[in-house]
């Protein structure tokens, strides 16, 4: 019994090799990107959805409703249906995460694939459901969940195995995921629900309360990406159109770097805290490795001018920006699927 049962199941892994493909899902709050076993990432889109509220027709998906937010006439909704690395609205999630695997479909063959889907540290036992019945309404004959920071950790080729600590600080759009990580498994863990969109916030609320002009969300992320810097150094300035809070009418100002950092201040330190937070609840022997090899930062938020370097002086500890930190997590969730006994103890349970 146990030789046939065997051989059935060596000849159903045939016929998924032959005809579908495992996937891999970083399921963020900003982008939604795919890889597929054997073929790499496939897709890397915003995670926005556009709505028709009179119809309750989809409008848009991924980048092009991005480009309506803040644009779109009053009869168009345009939804972010993963909030702080989590599903926020489960209708919008399911119908863009059906949306990205038929654009994935038409360059493979799926058949029911095992889908693995990175979540945040501090996930709850109902969003961890939520993310599984979210896969599962996708077609997935089975759901696997992996930590975002062991998923980074994997993705930037740290020793995850290996009896030495690593440490790996993800600062993503919605969240900043902290692990450390030894012999196949966390050993500490932390997550703050700030990360790069509460930057932006802050820049608006800045200019909001300093200048009584209101800016979108979209223009907050632009002026970051083009000024915003955590040290000084390199000053640059940027001009900016919005709306004068006083008299209704469009109004221009010049906002410089020094402005950002105070602007930015609150959410950056807040990352480092939660870092510092982790190294705390750390043993002296994991500590002294991650002395010696350094803390590795990912993320699209690890991309602020600076940071490494600020997070250096705040923690005394030397800190590394990984080679493609907007590709390092979902690089690990592939990378977990396809080497899936290597790295079993990362899934969750």
């Amino acid at each position: 019994m146990k030789a046939i049962l065997s051989k059935a199941k060596y000849y159903l892994s045939s016929i998924t090799r032959a005809f579908g493909s495992n996937i891999a899902v970083d399921l963020g709050t900003a982008n939604t990107l795919i890889y597929v076993e054997g073929e790499g990432i496939l897709l890397n889109e915003p995670s926005f959805v556009a709505v028709d509220k009179e119809t309750n027709k989809i409008q848009a998906i991924g980048k092009e409703a991005k480009d309506m937010w803040g644009r779109a006439p009053q009869h168009i909704e345009v939804i972010r249906p993963i909030n702080d690395g989590v599903v926020d609205n489960y209708d919008a999630a399911l119908l863009m995460m059906r949306h990205f695997l038929k654009r994935v479909a038409n360059r493979i063959r799926l058949v029911k694939p095992r889908m693995v889907i990175c979540v945040p540290s501090k996930i709850t036992q109902v969003e961890k459901r939520a993310v599984i019945e979210l896969g599962m309404e996708c077609g997935a004959r089975d759901v696997l969940l992996i930590d975002e920071p062991m998923a980074a950790a994997i993705g930037c080729e740290l020793p995850v195995n290996e009896a030495e600590g690593s440490m790996v600080v993800d600062i993503g759009g919605g969240t900043t995921d902290v692990a450390i990580i030894s012999m196949g498994g966390v050993a500490v863990k932390d997550s703050v629900r700030i990360a790069g969109y509460e930057m932006d916030e802050a820049i608006r609320f800045y200019i909001r309360d300093k200048y009584h002009l209101l800016i979108g969300l979209l223009e907050a992320e632009r002026i970051k990406i083009e000024i915003g810097s955590v040290l000084p150094g390199d000053e640059k300035s940027v001009t900016i159109t919005g709306i004068d809070l006083a008299k209704g009418t469009p109004k221009t100002v010049e906002i410089t770097s020094q402005e950002i950092r105070e602007a930015i201040a609150e959410p950056v330190g807040a990352i480092i805290d939660v870092v510092r937070r982790a190294l705390d609840n750390s043993s002296p022997e994991l500590v002294s490795d991650i002395a010696r090899k350094g803390i590795v930062i990912t993320g699209g938020g690890s991309l602020l001018k600076g940071l490494d370097k600020l997070m250096e002086q705040k923690l005394m500890v030397k800190v590394i920006r990984t080679k493609e930190p907007l590709l390092s997590v979902v690089l690990g969730t592939g990378k977990a699927l396809e080497h899936y006994e290597t790295y079993r103890r990362a899934f969750l349970v």
